[in-house]
């Protein structure tokens, strides 16, 4: 992960919660929002027109509305360690708020299980300790569902110049991911395929029929929280890649934006667009990533074990 960020994962088997620390000074941050059914936090306040610019944690959790209570936990924690907007203003005694927002998938289907506040400030607690790389089946990703196939949490880097875009993604859509008629990834064709007439014996998950896909996009380059938008905007192209359908009105397709930049500037518009499209690409990848670490288990199907 990006410089002054990490991640932390609390998995529970059917269900979980990822936690992208941003660091004790935050990261200026926006959202988009573009599936039918989200179930979010602190959206608005990532509006450009909004006040607070700077986010300290990005929760990402298991447990549909339920799941929201871990960003509880987070915030609780990260005002243990003396982290959060200063309501009076820096150098000056006060309480501090942790900004945390947060979006969360439906997977109640798969099992039972839903995060706590407590899973969440244990999630933020793996984030401090260090950065966690693992993909599929972790924190948020434990319940993924990717049509037929089993999702997961996915992560991709990718080059934009002198700048870098990372994309952190829980894969959990309705639509499917791959191909019935040639077994490929829509996402990355270019890998091996599943074969067809296997995946198409492969049943429909039991009532997933609310589903989503959650993440954030992650660049170094100084950008406003105006471009932040712009960037969470284009990111949703990769989803569009890489699920078909996408942005359903079952789906709650939510990502957030986030700089790593000490400080928020304006880089100029054609930057912006190499950085739009490696949002893109890295969103893409990222759940290509999910969906190819996903291994079975709770009664799905993973992509590998349908392989030619």
């Amino acid at each position: 992960m990006a410089s002054n960020f990490s991640i932390g994962h609390t998995s529970r088997g059917d269900t979980g919660v990822t936690v992208i620390y941003c660091g004790p000074q935050g990261a200026l941050a926006s959202v988009d929002v573009r599936g039918g059914g989200p179930g979010t936090r602190e959206t608005d306040l990532l509006a450009p027109h909004n006040t607070v610019e700077r986010v300290h944690a990005i929760v990402l959790a298991g447990g549909s509305a339920f799941g929201l209570a871990a960003a509880h936990g987070v915030m609780e924690e990260l005002e243990k360690e003396g982290i959060g907007f200063a309501v009076f203003g820096e150098g000056r005694p006060g309480p501090r708020v942790p900004i945390v927002p947060a979006a969360v998938i439906f997977d109640l289907a798969v099992g039972p299980s839903r995060p706590s506040a407590a899973d969440g400030a244990a999630a933020l607690r793996a984030a401090l300790a260090g950065d966690d790389s693992s993909t599929g089946n972790v924190g948020a990703g434990c319940g993924a569902t990717a049509g037929k196939l089993r999702g997961g949490f996915g992560i991709s880097t990718q080059a934009a110049g002198e700048y870098t875009v990372a994309a952190a993604v829980v894969a959990n859509p309705v639509g499917g991911v791959v191909d019935p008629a040639s077994g490929r990834l829509f996402g990355a064709p270019a890998l091996p395929a599943v074969d067809p007439q296997r995946y198409a014996q492969v049943p429909d998950p039991k009532d997933a029929k609310l589903n989503t896909t959650i993440g954030a996009i992650i660049t170094d380059a100084p950008i406003t929280k105006a471009q932040a938008k712009r960037l969470a905007l284009t990111g949703h192209d990769g989803i569009a890649r890489a699920i078909r359908p996408a942005h359903s009105p079952l789906d709650g397709d939510t990502l957030f934006a986030l700089s790593t930049a000490p400080a928020p500037g304006q880089v100029d518009p054609l930057t912006l667009a190499g950085l739009c499209a490696a949002a893109a690409d890295a969103v893409e990848a990222a759940i290509v990533d999910a969906v190819v670490s996903a291994r079975p288990g709770y009664g799905l199907t993973d992509y590998s074990s349908l392989l030619r």
